[in-house]
């Protein structure tokens, strides 16, 4: 009886440990609320470790609440993180390297990656997530591309909502959507 007992709660350990272990090693995932749905995103830190460092740093401090989805453009990417409705850029931190070439995740379909100007090491709080394989936008020899860092698990139909929205010149930014798409709040699962 006591060998009984002493297997099973071997085992029982045994299989704690696996589950918290399982939990643990588990991608985060963060939900974004918009006023079109709720988005759910999966993220990559053993491919973009910084990147996903960043990202969830301003998910954390709240910074994307109230952040707008600024530029739609159909069948190529909708961009948001940087902007309230009134189109005025919101204060961010540092920017941060490039992990283009280093996580090799390539800008597919569904996938999340940061937006950056020219200078392929100026991403700061913006990103996009692709509406197609946009293979354009992945590092090549020679140059850096945009890093991937997650991809769209749940929300499809509210990202396709958002790519398909009516857009207009504002602010002195084009391809800005007529009716403003509102990221409310963002959470880590």
């Amino acid at each position: 009886m006591r060998l009984l007992s002493a297997v099973t709660l071997i085992v029982f350990s045994l299989l704690s440990m696996a589950a918290f272990s399982e939990e643990n090693t588990a991608n985060p995932v963060v939900v974004m609320q918009t006023t079109k749905g709720d988005i759910t995103i999966e993220l990559y830190p053993d491919k973009s470790p910084v990147t996903v460092n960043n990202f969830l740093g301003y998910v954390k401090s709240g910074f994307y609440d109230g952040t707008i989805f600024h530029r739609v453009i159909r069948r190529f990417a909708v961009q948001g993180g940087g902007f309230t409705p009134d189109l005025i850029e919101k204060p961010n931190g540092d920017s941060i390297v490039n992990e283009s070439k280093s996580s090799r995740l390539i800008n597919d379909r569904w996938t999340v990656a940061m937006a950056r100007t020219d200078d392929p090491n100026s991403a700061r709080s913006q990103f996009f997530i692709n509406m197609r394989m946009n293979l354009n936008l992945d590092a090549r020899a020679g140059r850096d591309g945009y890093a991937v860092f997650g991809k769209v698990i749940d929300g499809h139909n509210i990202v396709r909502d958002i790519a398909i929205s009516k857009t207009h010149t504002a602010g002195g930014m084009q391809d800005v959507p007529v009716e403003s798409i509102v990221i409310i709040a963002t959470t880590i699962k």
